[in-house]
């Protein structure tokens, strides 16, 4: 049973300084920046604080929250941990959220807990609905490519989430340029409303740009997600002197390792600083400020361990505006160009 709850009053102002971006060619507009379940909503962070996260997120226009199956820990807490925050405190809400969820990792043991099967897509996103307490998600993505499951069976089964009203629309994870345009011909077919691609993309790790990944979204007109902005905190400036004893490397070495800040790393990140600087940013600003001013992305995903990095994020919005010198001094500086 769900304990009895003082109501939420998001602020009514929440839709005054956020920007929304139409996704690709379809009618879906996101906000620039969405907040992302992936690290602090498992069941290793106190309730109190994820509440916290959300209501800060909300009452600054962030509408659209993003999950997987199997975020957490333990997989399935992220999820499960949301449905209770929607149905104490979002209830009155729905209707101005975007839910979205995902399914391709490992999630249960067994042949059909991993990959691409239609097995095991529409088994996980039944569960995924359970958890969240919702008849449907607005966006459900095939998290990565299978290569040993036909494209055909794995886009089929995201037609079916489709048609069977279990989710609004469909979008891609971690696939290249010229996969993603093989099963946006086949989703097309089907006709299946596929509208967006979540991807790694930062400063330092361009890897949708050299795959085709941008390139093909702008033509196709779908949006873009990028996720890791930061680069797992190394874009800010909380490693400018050092690892201190409360960052991610100290406190939770699941996705940043020590060895990720070597000499010549700290180096970049202290002329990005000094370039931001120049800028009137900090360097958190101007690194989602830099993905925000590339034309293929509709909306940066942030992760969130206290509310003020929400609202130091919100920030970047104010500028995104680049000069070529800057831009180009960013390459020289990240890549060495």
């Amino acid at each position: 049973m769900f304990e009895p709850t003082i109501p939420y009053i998001p602020s009514p102002t929440r839709y005054d300084d956020m920007v929304y971006n139409r996704c690709g060619n379809s009618g879906l507009k996101l906000p620039a920046l969405s907040l992302g379940f992936w690290h602090n909503f498992g069941d290793i962070t106190p309730y109190e604080h994820m509440k916290q996260l959300v209501f800060t997120a909300f009452d600054h226009g962030i509408t659209h929250f993003d999950l997987a199956n199997n975020y957490g820990p333990e997989p399935g807490a992220a999820e499960k941990n949301c449905g209770r925050l929607l149905h104490q405190y979002f209830g009155a809400h729905r209707d101005e959220l975007i839910i979205s969820t995902k399914a391709g990792y490992e999630m249960w043991q067994g042949p059909y807990g991993d990959w691409g099967s239609r097995k095991y897509l529409l088994a996980s996103l039944d569960q995924s609905l359970q958890r969240l307490g919702l008849d449907y998600v607005d966006i459900f993505y095939h998290h990565r490519p299978d290569p040993e499951t036909p494209l055909e069976e794995t886009m089929g089964a995201l037609a079916t989430a489709v048609h069977s009203g279990k989710a609004l629309y469909v979008g891609l994870s971690n696939y290249d340029g010229p996969t993603m345009e093989k099963a946006a011909a086949i989703l097309k077919e089907l006709h299946v409303p596929f509208i967006i691609n979540q991807n790694r993309l930062n400063i330092f790790d361009r890897k949708p740009a050299e795959n085709g990944l941008l390139d093909s979204a702008l033509k196709l007109g779908k949006g873009v997600i990028t996720f890791s902005p930061l680069a797992q905190g190394l874009l800010t400036n909380r490693y400018l002197n050092g690892v201190p004893e409360d960052s991610r490397i100290k406190a939770d070495g699941r996705f940043l390792h020590a060895d990720a800040l070597t000499p010549e790393r700290l180096e970049q990140i202290r002329a990005l600083n000094d370039l931001a600087a120049e800028r009137g940013q900090t360097l958190a600003e101007m690194s989602v400020a830099w993905l925000l001013h590339h034309p293929a992305v509709t909306t940066v995903l942030i992760g969130a361990s206290k509310p003020q990095q929400i609202l130091d994020n919100i920030g970047a919005l104010k500028n995104t505006d680049f000069s070529e010198d800057e831009l180009r001094r960013i390459d020289e500086i990240a890549l060495g160009k």
